[in-house]
């Protein structure tokens, strides 16, 4: 499979949690330089964003291979020592527990992240996302921004902007067309091999895992990124039922009476990780129109068994930001992704960070800045209502004239989103122990410098003030939940977090590594397989 690292070393935003663009690997600063934050409340110590006594990550180049191990082995001459990585045959290890019978394992479903599933156009039959040239649209024209951006309408629910775009499975790999000429990226493949999904049987690495052919329980759960995440883990319920139903009906007649109920394992993957969390919390329950907290019943426990979560931002990321503000290119060669299309999708704004956590600092005033307020939203003039951005919510509102009508068509979206996602943020971040029985991992990197706050200026710019250890998108703060970073907040040397997990693992690479990892897979393998229940 071609890799075109400059180009489209782009391109696998498809796993990017909180974050559509491909940035190169910042520099960090030492603690004793990184910008001090400032806050409204004074005249109490102030908790910079790096303690004092933490010293700064080792600083691994993204072109760098993290290997697990090295062995050191005299040459064939007898002469100068070599060193060659060591990896674990996965095949030795969990080859003969991968095809024991189905009945003794549970059924998996892979949930990938943001941008990581193909959505097409009814209507057109064009590829609105999952690929580049070609049946791909091209964003920077009038249709093509209207294809890919939601509806907006004043007085209607965001349930209610329904496009004509429908979800055509998991993105495995993206193709991308240059002049003419086609590239396939391997986007979700990595893990769909590793963990045997949807027929995969490729090579992984030294080892070849064969699930057998009897492996009816391994699936992908594409979802439409762009919308309300809620929505997303109301179609995971339905997607479950579904599932649970084919595997009963099958485990009924290989097994009888004697057949096990049916619980699922998940691994998802970034924002994914979002839609597990909430489903296994709530179930298929919406969040209250008035905005309060819907009511903790892990009703999703009663069909999932344990969750693993891959470089999640459980409290958002500050690329989230950016990406609101400043839309993104994913490569020279390509279109920008205008900032006011991202505007229409709900999903994105569910990525930002908890204001609490102090992500955005007024540049002028030294304040900290509530991003989940629609009217600093027209202050610093970010997204759709950015002045600059009125001819793209022009070509999304062609029926609609008027640029004062649309502004507010564009005000009253940014309001609906923003409250939908504080809502969502709230009712993840209760203090959740889980049933007996139900487990939580956390797969996560904190080698990379992430980063963690943005000033904003008088202008509405932002840029980047600090950053924290993290895998380059993902902090490792947010992967943890960790409430040590709230503003006010007594530092403590243990975590304190409202998600109980049950386990939790870093790894030394990026976010796009994660899934591509040795460790990864082999940690994963073990939790899915062979850890006791």
């Amino acid at each position: 499979m071609p890799r075109m690292a400059g180009l489209v070393g782009l391109l696998l935003i498809v796993c990017a949690g909180g974050c559509l663009s491909n940035l190169s690997a910042p520099t960090m600063l030492p603690p004793q330089q990184m910008p001090t934050p400032v806050f409204m409340s004074p005249p109490q110590p102030v908790m910079p964003l790096v303690p004092p006594t933490t010293q700064a990550p080792v600083i691994i180049p993204t072109d760098t291979n993290i290997l697990p191990t090295s062995v050191t082995t005299p040459s064939s001459d007898g002469g100068r020592l070599t060193t060659e990585a060591v990896l674990p045959n996965l095949g030795d290890i969990y080859g003969r527990t991968a095809q024991s019978a189905d009945a003794e394992r549970n059924p998996l479903i892979v949930i990938p992240g943001v941008l990581g599933s193909r959505l097409v156009d009814d209507t057109s039959r064009r590829v609105v996302w999952g690929e580049f040239g070609g049946d791909g649209i091209d964003p920077s024209t009038p249709n093509g921004a209207r294809l890919l951006g939601l509806p907006m309408a004043e007085g209607k629910p965001l349930r209610e902007l329904v496009d004509n775009v429908h979800v055509q499975g998991v993105l495995d790999a993206l193709e991308i067309r240059v002049f003419g000429v086609a590239f396939e990226m391997g986007a979700y493949r990595d893990i769909l091999v590793a963990l045997g999904v949807g027929g995969y049987r490729e090579t992984m690495g030294r080892a070849d895992l064969n699930y057998g052919n009897g492996n009816h329980n391994s699936f992908q759960f594409a979802y439409d990124w762009r919308r309300d995440n809620v929505e997303n883990a109301q179609r995971l319920h339905q997607f479950i039922l579904g599932k649970k139903a084919e595997i009963e009906a099958i485990r009924q007649q290989k097994y009888g009476d004697a057949a096990p109920p049916v619980k699922f394992d998940i691994v998802a993957h970034s924002m994914g990780g979002l839609i597990a969390r909430y489903y296994l919390q709530y179930g298929d329950a919406d969040l209250p129109e008035d905005g309060s907290i819907p009511k903790l019943t892990w009703a999703g426990a009663a069909n999932v068994d344990r969750v693993v979560l891959v470089g999640t931002p459980s409290a958002g990321s500050i690329d989230a930001v950016e990406n609101m503000v400043k839309g993104v290119v994913f490569s020279q060669a390509l279109p920008r992704y205008q900032a006011a299309i991202l505007g229409t999708m709900p999903g994105l704004y569910q990525l930002l960070p908890r204001s609490r956590h102090r992500p955005v600092i007024s540049e002028t005033e030294r304040t900290s800045v509530d991003i989940m307020d629609p009217q600093m939203w027209a202050r610093y003039r970010w997204g759709l209502l950015n002045p600059s951005q009125q001819y793209v919510v022009h070509q999304l509102l062609p029926n609609v004239p008027d640029p004062g009508q649309q502004q507010r068509i564009a005000y009253d979206h940014v309001k609906k989103c923003l409250d939908r996602a504080k809502a969502l943020h709230a009712a993840l971040d209760v203090q959740a122990r889980p049933p007996v029985g139900i487990s939580v991992h956390l797969i996560a990197g904190d080698a990379y410098p992430t980063s963690a706050q943005s000033w904003v200026h008088a202008d509405g710019h932002v840029s980047v003030a600090s950053k924290l250890p993290g895998d380059g998108k993902v902090t490792r703060a947010s992967a943890l939940m960790d409430e040590r970073y709230t503003e006010g907040a007594k530092w403590s040397p243990r975590l304190v977090t409202p998600i109980k997990w049950s386990s939790v693992n870093f790894l030394f690479t990026d976010h796009l590594g994660l899934t591509k990892d040795p460790a990864f897979t082999d940690n994963v393998l073990y939790l899915l397989l062979e850890a006791p229940r």
